[in-house]
């Protein structure tokens, strides 16, 4: 039998799938032709068929030396190299395949193939798109497409460029329309990007395909619970844990929704449990934030809290090689970096405003960094206006901006957001400022290793605190919270425009809902009961909360009309109206903070009781500032009797009102320059220290 011959038997049984026998001729045929090219090119595709690429790699290598210029042969050597675990060999083979025929939809797939496995996902899927276009029903390089878009999508939103992740995603829904992770995957990138709305249509979509998914009914929860629709979104948490009891931090958003319903029945055993969680189980993802106004939790359970939280949501970034050094050696000004969501109409905006027009400019150099929306309000064009430099980072992945805030040479970078909504506080785990601090946005330790330092006072941090926070504690010499004294007032309102009866003593609290609790409600309604002909004035937050508060009311025997719900105007309208409230009573474990500055600058006497946690000090702290200690208590039951004294001697909360607003312009509270200065030095101190 002649070489041909023998050849085309081989093929044959090959064809057939008589492995044993083609390879018994293929072995003939090399006895007799040892450089026949065909043979030993589907000799070594046997061989590749058969698990053994190495002596695949060799035959078909031998094939091309005797017969170069083959786009098949290309083709195949890429394949046993692949399987050989030679990726980038094979990438290259691939590659040298379709210069020679570059219309062959499996060399594309196969290349693509290749470049996912070696996790170049960009250009995997650029190969693959060419394959498609070659060969568009074939299930196969669809299938491919999908896992490298996949890939694309889940890397993107790891890495925080929510933009790009929604775009992959929306290709998978356009290719799959069926697939209920591309759906919920879309959604999750739409919410990061702010858009609510959208992404709930998203998650729906999702539920239409699979109906019992835990995870998509929790985060659609999250998103109705952005747009306000708390109760729906209480029945979506509700249904992830009728699906899921185990969905931890379903069970978390669920208590703090109801928190903001005023809706308490059965609260204090499930925030039991959550406390319990916080310190046996430290992967259940309990909201730092949502933590700190649950009731009883110390400040060890809210420090471990957040470390659970960091090492959950940052673990594969505190590994991340940092940007910066972590030393300071700049000569001439400093430079000053505020991260933040909320350079917008936003209660940062009535805090931060004017204390950035006040840096000193020539120490020091101001740069914010906005990953929040623009709003187009003139807050926001004041506050780009405020500093020295306004970078929008919002379309930046958290490394891109990292990488950005490290180019800009910041010197200090001061997070302002924190663990609150929207928060992108993973930017500060790439280090990308020699020195990095936490302040205002979030009142507590962020228990992150890539915060050196909390920017507080003694009253809220005293140092004897110092074990429950992971940050070095960097303590102003008065209150810690700044203030803006050209904030607008409008024209007081009338009496009667408020809701508010002539002649009637007022309580007002102004606190966000959440902020409420079982044990305070009562004690506002004993001083009703004490105070006859009285109030109590709320901010109206959501109609579920303040139906509860009536029902509330009328289970101690209170008149429901007794209290009076404030609907949300624009902020100096809202200040403005503060001229017919009598007393603040403030709330705890959470204290009213920019609304206490409010209140105080308004003039409105506000009574607080200091607690030992940082959010529920707040109060204190800006009462001492305003030179009112004698307005802190220790206890509710000193509280509570403070109220009511003040509410049976009208001179002497007048004497308090006219004080506060004969001292606004220049008490420690208010002076805004001077604030600014003391804070300049903090600064100038942390860069001449070396963070622990």
């Amino acid at each position: 039998m002649n070489p041909d011959q023998l050849f085309h038997s081989a093929l044959d049984a090959h064809r057939q799938g008589q492995l044993k026998q083609a390879e018994h001729l293929y072995r003939q045929l090399m006895a007799v032709a040892p450089q026949h090219a065909y043979g030993l090119h589907y000799y070594g595709v046997l061989c590749y068929q058969s698990g053994r690429s190495q002596e695949a790699i060799q035959l078909i290598n031998q094939a091309i030396s005797a017969n170069p210029g083959d786009a098949d042969q290309h083709n195949n050597l890429g394949l046993a190299l692949r399987a050989n675990g030679q990726l980038d060999a094979a990438i290259e083979q691939f590659r040298l395949g379709l210069a020679l025929a570059s219309d062959d939809a499996d060399l594309w797939q196969n290349l693509a193939g290749a470049q996912f496995a070696l996790g170049q996902l960009n250009a995997a899927k650029i190969s693959y798109l060419e394959a498609r276009k070659l060969s568009p029903r074939d299930s196969d390089i669809h299938a491919g497409l999908c896992n490298v878009l996949q890939g694309l999508g889940n890397q993107a939103h790891q890495l925080g460029n929510f933009t790009e992740a929604e775009h992959h995603f929306r290709d998978l829904v356009a290719l799959q329309p069926g697939n209920a992770a591309w759906h919920y995957n879309l959604g999750n990138a739409l919410r990061e990007q702010g858009q609510a709305a959208q992404a709930a249509e998203s998650y729906r979509r999702a539920l239409a395909i699979t109906p019992h998914d835990a995870d998509t009914h929790n985060n659609l929860g999250n998103v109705l619970r952005e747009l306000q629709q708390l109760p729906e979104a209480i029945a979506c948490y509700e249904k992830a844990l009728t699906i899921n009891p185990k969905l931890y931090h379903a069970r978390v958003h669920l208590v703090h929704q109801r928190q903001h319903l005023c809706d308490w029945q059965g609260l204090d055993v499930e925030i039991a449990e959550i406390r319990r969680w916080v310190k046996e189980v430290p992967e259940a993802q309990v909201s730092p934030f949502a933590f700190l106004a649950m009731p009883g939790t110390t400040p060890a359970e809210q420090l471990q809290c957040a470390q659970n939280w960091t090492n959950s949501r940052h673990g594969k970034l505190l590994s991340t090689q940092p940007l910066g050094k972590k030393t300071l050696d700049r000569q001439g000004k400093l430079h000053i970096g505020y991260l933040s969501c909320d350079f917008r109409l936003h209660p940062l905006a009535s805090l931060v405003s004017e204390m950035l027009e006040l840096h000193d400019r020539d120490q020091f150099n101001i740069s914010a960094y906005s990953y929040g929306i623009d709003d187009k309000t003139p807050a926001r064009m004041r506050l780009q206006e405020a500093v020295d430099h306004f970078v929008d980072i919002r379309p930046l992945s958290l490394q891109a901006a990292a990488e950005k805030i490290q180019a800009d040479q910041v010197d200090i970078l001061v997070d302002l957001t924190g663990y609150t909504q929207a928060s992108r506080s993973g930017i500060l785990a790439f280090r990308p400022a020699p020195i990095q601090a936490s302040w205002l946005g979030f009142p507590s330790s962020m228990g992150a290793p890539f915060v050196d330092y909390l920017i507080s006072d003694a009253v809220i941090s005293p140092e004897s605190d110092q074990a429950f926070y992971s940050e070095q504690l960097a303590l102003l010499p008065h209150a810690y919270q700044p203030n803006d004294r050209k904030r607008a007032v409008a024209d007081i309102p009338s009496r009667a425009s408020c809701g508010l009866p002539e002649g009637a003593f007022v309580y007002c609290c102004f606190n966000q809902s959440f902020k409420i609790t079982p044990e305070v409600f009562a004690c506002w309604m004993r001083l009703l009961q004490a105070t006859p002909d009285s109030v109590l004035w709320l901010l109206e937050s959501h109609a579920s909360a303040s139906q509860h508060l009536r029902l509330a009311a009328q289970h101690v025997g209170i008149d429901a009309t007794r209290l009076i719900f404030a609907p949300r105007v624009p902020m100096e309208q809202h200040l403005a109206r503060h001229a017919h409230a009598d007393l603040f009573v403030d709330t705890s474990p959470y204290n009213a903070h920019t609304t206490a500055s409010d209140a105080l600058w308004m003039g409105l006497p506000l009574i607080t009781y200091r607690g030992n946690t940082f959010a529920s000090r707040v109060a204190a702290s800006l009462l001492q500032a305003a030179g009112l200690p004698e307005l802190v208590t220790t206890d509710l039951a000193a509280y509570e009797a403070l109220a009511v004294k003040l509410a049976h001697h009208p001179q002497q909360l007048q004497a308090y009102r006219e004080y506060l607003l004969s001292q606004r312009e220049t008490s420690t509270l208010f002076d805004t320059t001077r604030f600014t200065r003391d804070l300049e030095a903090l600064y100038l101190r942390l860069s001449q220290s070396t963070p622990r």
